[in-house]
């Protein structure tokens, strides 16, 4: 069962893979972007596999294994990765509940957050954690690098233009900056920009995401 309610009951972990081999992974899920652009501009809740089949749709998601299986798995498994992952972005402005049958982004936050949040929270842990995509690092990279190119493509950004310089400009950052600090620039400007949001604007959306395509690379 891809969706159990405690840890117990979730696939095992590769044995040929450690956390440390997972560190060397960078960068951001790109799905987080294309997720939040279906969800601000639809009022309505979600189903995961339904989420999956607009991405498909638009091109940005393929199989992942020969499998089906498996790659039914690793296609939730990189979904509710990145539905995690943009709900902690969201808050504490907007509330994202992540179910695999109930997914929507709602304007009030729940009065028991504390609550809702630790209902969740064995999934949380697992499905933010690489590790249990069950492959190695690089193939994880590989493949984001993969999801990153065909999103620039969707989204018609050019990353090749910009240097490292120009980047920490977009980023309004020095050349001391560091990893977290980049990182944390990169998701605090997509957010704010990204074009389904209140006040965004898709231009600076992608010229934010062309700065992150070129830095990425070098930290």
């Amino acid at each position: 069962m891809l969706f159990a309610k405690n840890s117990t009951t979730l696939p095992a972990l590769s044995d040929s893979t450690s956390v440390a081999d997972i560190s060397v992974i960078k960068g951001d899920n790109p799905l987080i972007w294309p997720l939040l652009s279906l969800l601000q501009t639809s009022n309505k809740s979600w189903k995961v596999h339904h989420l999956a089949s607009e991405l498909q749709n638009k091109g940005l998601m393929q199989d992942l294994d020969e499998d089906q299986q498996k790659a039914l798995f690793k296609r939730n498994f990189l979904l509710m990765n990145a539905l995690f992952e943009l709900q902690a972005m969201l808050l504490p402005q907007h509330w994202l509940q992540v179910k695999a049958m109930e997914i929507q982004i709602f304007r009030i936050i729940p009065r028991n957050l504390d609550s809702s949040l630790r209902e969740d929270d064995a999934l949380r842990e697992y499905y933010l954690n690489w590790i249990n995509y069950d492959t190695c690092p690089n193939i994880i990279q590989e493949m984001l690098e993969s999801f990153w190119n065909r999103y620039e493509d969707y989204i018609g950004t050019n990353p090749n233009l910009m240097h490292k310089g120009q980047a920490l400009a977009v980023f309004e950052l020095d050349m001391n900056a560091t990893d977290r600090e980049v990182r944390r620039q990169w998701r605090k400007l997509a957010l704010k920009w990204h074009p389904d949001r209140p006040d965004g604007n898709a231009a600076q959306f992608r010229k934010v995401c062309e700065a992150w395509q070129a830095l990425r690379e070098k930290y």
